[in-house]
Formats: C-alpha cells, structure tokens, sequence
C-alpha cells in the first residue's frame, strides 16, 4: 500500500489499507500507520469528511503504539484541516503536532513539509521559506530522498510565489528529475506545473513545455487530486495563451473541478473563468497598456463578473481571520483577480467604474475585527520588553547599536513568533469594513475638496481624479521613475541630518531634495490640472507609501489608504470629552522639552516623561486618550512590520499589541521616525502603524515617513497643536504649522518633507 502510495497509485493504496483495516491486519501500529494514510488518500481526492474520520481512528490507535505514531496522527490532522480550508485551526493543530514530535525526540523534517503547505496558503512566505530550506537540509543530511525531493518542490513553489521564476524553474527541474526517477508520477506532474508556470513568467515558453503541463494535469485528474489538477490545467491555459493557443479546455476543466472546493481552490476556478472571457474577447489591448474608454462587450461584463466572484469569496475569507497580518497576507490571492479587472475598466469602463474596481481591491484587510484577547498574550508580551530591556542594555554598555547577542536574539525572535501565533490562531468574532462608495457618495463627503487615487497595471501609473462635478482617469508615465524619485529624496534627506556635514555637501543634498520634491509635484500632481488652492485627500498605490505627500503641494494634502476609509474618518462623530495624553520617550531630550511645552497648550492633559512613562502607564491612558501625542524613537521592522514598536521608558510598544488592545485614540500624532513607512503587500494591502490605527478607529493622524531632527521638530509641532485647539483639522493644521519653517534651513527642510497627514478628523 505504502509503495503504490508513494508512486501516486491512490485507489489500489486506499484498497489495500481498508483491508488492514476492515479484517484488523497486522498489529496496532500497523493499523495505525494504515488509517493514517487512508485519511490523507481521502483528503486528497476529495473526500475529507472520511479523511477526518480515518485519521480520528488513526489517533486512537496511536495511543496504543507509542508517541512517535501520535506526533504524525496529529501532524497529518493539521493538514487535511489545512486542506478544508480552515487554516488558522490547522496552525494550532500543527503546533501541538510540532510540541509532539520535540517530546518523542524525532526530528522534524516530515513535519517541516506540512507545516510549509499551510503557511503558503496563508502566505507567511519568509516563514514557509525559511522551514522549507530547513526540512530540505534535514532530510538530505539524513539521508531521507523520497522526502528531500519534497522539500525542493516547496521551495520551487515559494521561489514561484516570492517573484523569483528563475529559481524557481532551477528548483522544479531538479524536483523533476529526482521524482521522475522515483517514478512517482503526481509529483514529478506537480514539478512540472510549477516549472511550466516559472517559464511562463519569464517568457521562456516552447510547445514541448505546453506538452509537459497538459500530461501533467490529465495525470493529476486521472489520479484523483483534484486540487494538484485545478492548478496544473491552470496552467496549461496559461501557457496556451502565452504560446497563441487555444486555452479553452485546460481552463474549463480546471473551472469544473474548482467548484465546491475550499476558498482558495474557488479563486483559482474564477481566474480560469476570467481567463476564459478574457481570451473569447478579440482585438484587446497589451497588457500593462491604458487606453482610452470604449464600449464594455459582453465578454468583459463576463470577465468583471468572474473576478467579482472570487473577490467576495476571498472578502467572505479574510473577515473570518483576528490578525490583520494574515488579512493583509491573504489579499495577495486576489491580486491576480483584481489586475484582470482593471484591465478590462480601463479599457472600456467608466472612470467612475474604474475607481469603484479600486475600492474594491485596496486596502480591504484594514477592517475592524473583534476577537478575544488570548489571556497568556500579557505575559508574552512581558517576557518580550524584558528581553529587549537586557538588548538595550547591552547595547548601550558596548557602545555600539549592532545586533546585539545571539542567544537574546534568539529569544527575542522565539518571542515574536509566539505571539504572533497566539493571533494567527484566532476567530474573528466580528468584522466591520467601511462601504463601497459610489462618486457620488464619496463627493458629498469631499465637500469641495478633490480626492486623488493612484493606481498601476503593470508598470504604467495612473490617477483617478475626483473632482465637485466629474470624476476623470489620467495616464502619469511609469511607477519605476517614481520610485527612482523617492530613492534619491530620503537619500538626500539623510544626508542632510549628518550632524558632521559640510556647509557645501549640505547645499548639494539640499539642493538634490528640493529638485526631487519637484519632480515628483510635476509628475504626480502637475499633469492634473487642479484648481491651485483646492485642499486634496490623496490615497496611494502600495509602492507610493513613503512619499511626502504634505511637501508636493502648497495647499492641505490628506492621505488615507482608501476612499472608503478617509469618508469613514470624515463622518466619525467626535467624542465629546477631550482626554490628552502627551507622552515622551527615553534617550530624546527634545521629546521632553517638546511635550512639556505641549502640555502648557493642554492644562489638563495626562503627561508622560521619563522614566514614567512606562508601557504598562502609556497604555493605561492612550486608551482613555481622544488625542495622544508621542515623542518617542520608533524601531522600524519592514521584515515584520507588527513588530515595529515605539520606544518607552522600559520597553517597547508594538504596532501588534495596540492592534490586539484595540487601542486607537480619535487623533494622534506620532512625533517619531518613520512612523508612516507602512510596508506594502501584494493585493493592493500596507501594514505598519498608520493604517493598523486607522483600520481601528483613529480618524485622523500625523506621523513622518522618514528620519526627524529631534530638537528641530519642537517649534512645528508646538504650532501644529496650536492650530488644532482652534479647531482645524489634523490636515489643515499640518499644512498652517509647516509654513512657519525656514526651507533653507536642512533641519526644518526636513521636517517640512517628514510629516504626512492621514484621515479627515
């Protein structure tokens, strides 16, 4: 059984093991071992419902055959639950697996193997990488071939997923080749999938490898995996389509055996029926292009209609997940979806319907979820600030801000990873995303005010303008010379905070930021043909995060991550009570000074300086706050962006743990270092400080994206919060108090490019 297993012959394996099972065949752990393997047959072609009950009567049986048999009983459970779908429980159940293999003292290759197929699926992709090349040199080193070929397609898979088809077809040839030669036909047709769609990314594609990829999907079905065939006939219409060949059968079969499937498998079968549509549609244009409006075919009502489809299944998806990190993470499945819509809009849409399509597909992780706090989070979080604390003090007693020791680094990372599993593991008990709006909708909200919003198809960057009487699309050039643009502006303004800089090297960058401001106002701003002193609400592409946004016009720029979101801002009612909370941070001497003078603006206010201001005391009263003001360093984390924390007096305050506190006071200003350099992901989606605040219920904040002169910032901030006791808004006070700063002074060049405005309030 095990044999025809192996070699992808699953019917005559499922016969073999239910005879073990029905006559009581062998001893235990040989019924054991049976039942196990029955389940997974089960799941994989389909028929998970038995699969739970085979492995169910697996576990049983384990306990009479010894720990080793349980840790892979629970191993396998955690898969088929993957399997139906419903991650987040597979995790907790491949966690408990995990502690069981550690206790039984068995390496954890096999389990490694699993774990990566559950990960991908929520596309915690550097995790799944990192213990893919893990269980790929375990299992080598052990000698284990069978499994080792396992772990190479993985990481094919990931190179795929992670925008490297190059190593991704290095790795699937050799997965190939090792499969074929263990004649183990399902995986060496799995190998081939991912190889074929590597070529097809990078335009490498001949007749043979359209060959290969359609053997590959009629194996898969033969051999009842029906998920494994969905993808491979996927991509065999792909390449069909890449080569000018008729794609009609592959992606109707692969739309056929989709249905009914879990989440995932379901958006697969929608792209395949856009893709349909797209390919019934003559005469369209390149991809990447955008043209001018035409008439919407009925090819293209079916192709919107299809990838509106997959949205709201995976919207149905991610409501159901507590972390915004996997929300954010689980948008990148309908990014494909999403492209393939806007294609169609804007070609033959209206600008109104292009800037709905949007909506729809930006910024839609950032929704407010309720969900219980898991009662050992505290004293996680605890034993994280102590091991930072002991980081900190090391640093500081070597005089250097390096890395700091392995085994503190280790733990500090142990720790993170607990924690963020603690809310992987999570229910949403409760979910609230701001509505679609219409233009129409949306300009009553603006009151006069335009609202910009940037988007890409390819590499070619666009605006939709919204303006009191029309809504209009306009082609702006190429992402690319953006992002070159914002390079060489956050590399002149470091260079302007080098204490020991020139006079002359201090002109030059200068000089440099002031072009590159611009050249970016030109581009992003100039070619719109606004009103001069019309205010603007300004909601970015995930590339254009870190710009400076409020220094690119002389006029109060708003930025927000979606429309949806800013009209959710402007219409939020304002608390009646006007709690301050003024808190400064250690190792600033400005931040003191700063919140002192503040708290002269505020009588009342709650003030916080070192060594009072605690993480346990700041959190206290930010969450009775309606404003809050920090003054504080920020340790930014792109690598994971959760764990971005403010710096308190004996500890650090993560972006995680105000997201799993609900703490978001009405406004706030985040008087710290690129504490608006918000990480972008796949699917329109950005995770970092500002939009984990304003997906809570802040509705309106200040924050830098770049580096800000401590003492410098004083006077902009002082006048910032004298505007704001006027009355004004966040925005029109930003735009007041940084008139106030001398340009050509680079520290307050600086600060007049630092600060950004987000949210109406």
């Amino acid at each position: 059984a095990a044999l025809h297993q192996n070699l992808g012959q699953l019917t005559a394996a499922a016969s073999l093991y239910e005879r073990i099972l029905v006559e009581q065949l062998g001893p235990v752990h040989v019924r054991a071992i049976a039942a196990n393997n029955l389940a997974i047959i089960e799941c994989q072609i389909g028929r998970p419902d038995l699969a739970l009950s085979h492995i169910e009567q697996a576990s049983q049986l384990a306990l009479a055959s010894g720990p080793a048999l349980v840790a892979g009983c629970a191993a396998t459970k955690g898969w088929i639950t993957m399997q139906t779908g419903k991650l987040t429980e597979s995790l907790r159940l491949f966690d408990q697996a995990a502690d069981l293999y550690t206790a039984a003292g068995l390496p954890l290759g096999e389990h490694y193997l699993e774990y990566v197929d559950a990960l991908i699926e929520l596309r915690l992709l550097p995790e799944a990488n990192l213990i893919s090349r893990r269980a790929l040199a375990e299992l080598e080193r052990g000698g284990v071939h069978l499994m080792a070929a396992e772990a190479q397609y993985r990481t094919a898979v990931l190179a795929l997923l992670t925008g490297e088809p190059s190593i991704a077809v290095e790795a699937a040839t050799a997965a190939f080749r090792r499969f074929s030669l263990q004649r183990r036909a399902a995986w060496a047709a799995r190998s081939a999938t991912v190889l074929v769609e590597a070529r097809t990314q990078l335009g490498i594609l001949g007749a043979a490898e359209l060959t290969q990829v359609k053997k590959a999907a009629m194996t898969l079905e033969k051999l009842g995996l029906t998920t494994l065939a969905v993808d491979a006939h996927l991509a065999a219409g792909r390449a069909a389509i890449a080569l000018q060949r008729a794609p009609t059968l592959h992606l109707n079969r692969a739309l056929q055996l989709a249905a009914g499937a879990p989440v995932f498998v379901r958006m697969k079968g929608h792209v395949a029926k856009a893709l349909l549509h797209q390919h019934s549609s003559a005469g369209l244009p390149a991809r990447g292009k955008i043209t001018e409006k035409g008439s919407t075919s009925s090819a293209d009502l079916a192709i919107l209609t299809s990838c509106r489809a997959g949205l709201t299944d995976l919207a149905r998806h991610r409501a159901s997940l507590a972390s915004i990190e996997l929300r954010v993470r689980a948008s990148a499945h309908g990014a494909e979806l999403g492209r393939i819509g806007l294609e169609v809009l804007l070609r033959s849409g209206s600008p109104g319907q292009v800037f709905a399509w949007m909506e729809r597909t930006r910024a839609a992780a950032l929704v407010a979820v309720g969900a219980a706090v898991d009662p050992g989070v505290d004293e996680q979080l605890a034993a994280l600030r102590s091991v930072q604390a002991d980081l900190a003090a090391v640093r500081s007693t070597t005089g250097h801000h390096g890395p700091g020791p392995t085994d503190l680094l280790a733990r500090e990372a142990a720790l993170e990873q607990q924690i963020r599993r603690s809310t992987w593991g999570q229910t949403a008990t409760q979910t609230h995303r701001s509505p679609l709006l219409t233009t129409a909708q949306v300009r009553r909200q603006l009151a006069g005010e335009v609202l910009i919003e940037y988007g890409t198809l390819g590499d070619a960057l666009f605006a939709v303008v919204l303006e009191p009487r029309r809504t209009r699309v306009v082609p702006l050039g190429q992402l690319c010379d953006v992002k070159k643009l914002v390079g060489q502006l956050l590399f002149a303004l470091q260079m302007l905070l080098q204490s020991n800089i020139s006079a002359g090297r201090a002109g030059v960058a200068r000089a440099r930021a002031d072009h590159t401001v611009q050249s970016l106002s030109a581009m992003l701003l100039g070619q719109l043909d606004l009103a001069p002193d019309v205010p603007v609400v300004v909601v970015p592409t995930g590339a254009m995060q870190r710009l400076p946004w409020s220094a690119l016009r002389e006029t109060t720029v708003t930025v927000a991550p979606s429309a949806a979101s800013w009209a959710g801002t402007r219409s939020a009612v304002a608390p009646t009570s006007q709690n301050v909370a003024l808190i400064a941070g250690p190792d600033l001497p400005g931040a003191i000074t700063e919140v002192l003078a503040l708290s002269q603006l505020y009588p009342g206010a709650r003030t916080l300086i070192p060594p009072d201001s605690t993480v346990d005391e700041v959190l206290q009263i930010l969450a009775k706050a309606d404003f809050a003001h920090l003054a504080c360093h920020l340790h930014l984390r792109s690598d994971n962006p959760s764990f971005s924390a403010l710096q308190l007096s004996d500890g650090s305050l993560t972006m995680h743990e105000l997201e799993i506190r609900g703490i978001a006071p009405h406004r706030m200003v985040l008087a710290a270092c690129n504490s608006a350099a918000d990480t972008s992901y796949a699917g329109n989606e950005v995770l970092g400080f500002v939009s984990a605040l304003l997906s809570r219920g802040t509705n309106a904040l200040v924050a830098s994206i770049v580096v800000v002169p401590d003492a410098a910032a004083i006077p902009v901030m002082r006048e910032l919060h004298v505007e704001a006791t006027r009355g004004k808004s966040l925005g029109s006070a930003l735009f007041s108090a940084r008139q106030t700063l001398d340009r050509l002074d680079p520290n307050d060049f600086v600060n007049w490019c630092a600060f950004n405005s987000y949210g109406a309030a």
